[in-house]
């Protein structure tokens, strides 16, 4: 199997759903990526925001395996990088499959944690009708247009769906990441937690 690698990046400053490519990302430990919407110690996505301000942000780094863009086109959909809001595109690692808590080495020097997958929601297809069903399916996989339910939801982890839409991460390592950049993949100690919606 190929090296797993870094296939695109970008950042927005502005709460858009897509973010605009760039040639490299600044990484910031506790906070996210410089220059990014999303960055923050504190909740920075704007409904959670609404709901509790001083929520931890797990979210900070939005990653999305290139394998989804692949599933995109064959269902009809062309996307590009930037397009899903991710911050970063990768290519080699079925990111979807990690556990919580995992360590991705990003290029030389960034690491990042896994906190939780993105949890699917109507913009999906607000972006381009019928899009949400390439992200989201029922359990025995047919592709479904029903959003997911909010994770302010008591059904959020009850819900039988699979979410395909990206994972969430935290910075624990300061650095920079580019297009190209290798990606290491550190499993945590002890028995795995598969990855819920955050």
């Amino acid at each position: 199997m190929n090296q797993p690698r870094v296939a695109a990046v970008s950042r927005d400053e502005l709460h858009r759903f897509s973010k605009a490519p760039v040639e490299a990302i600044e990484l910031v430990a506790d906070l996210g990526v410089r220059g990014d919407a999303h960055a923050g110690t504190l909740v920075q996505h704007r409904s959670r925001v609404r709901r509790d301000p001083n929520q931890p942000n797990l979210r900070q780094v939005h990653l999305v395996p290139s394998e989804v863009f692949e599933t995109a086109e064959r269902m009809g959909y062309t996307l590009a990088a930037g397009d899903l809001g991710e911050n970063v595109l990768t290519s080699g690692v079925d990111l979807h499959a990690l556990p919580v808590d995992t360590r991705l080495h990003l290029g030389d020097e960034a690491v990042v944690r896994l906190t939780g997958l993105r949890n699917p929601c109507a913009q999906i297809n607000d972006f381009k009708p019928g899009l949400l069903k390439v992200v989201l399916s029922r359990t025995d996989g047919t592709p479904t247009d029903e959003p997911a339910p909010s994770t302010a939801s008591p059904e959020v982890r009850t819900v039988q769906v699979i979410r395909r839409a990206g994972v969430m991460s935290v910075v624990e390592r300061s650095g920079m990441v580019r297009a190209g950049d290798p990606i290491t993949v550190e499993l945590p100690d002890g028995a795995p937690v598969a990855l819920g919606p955050v």
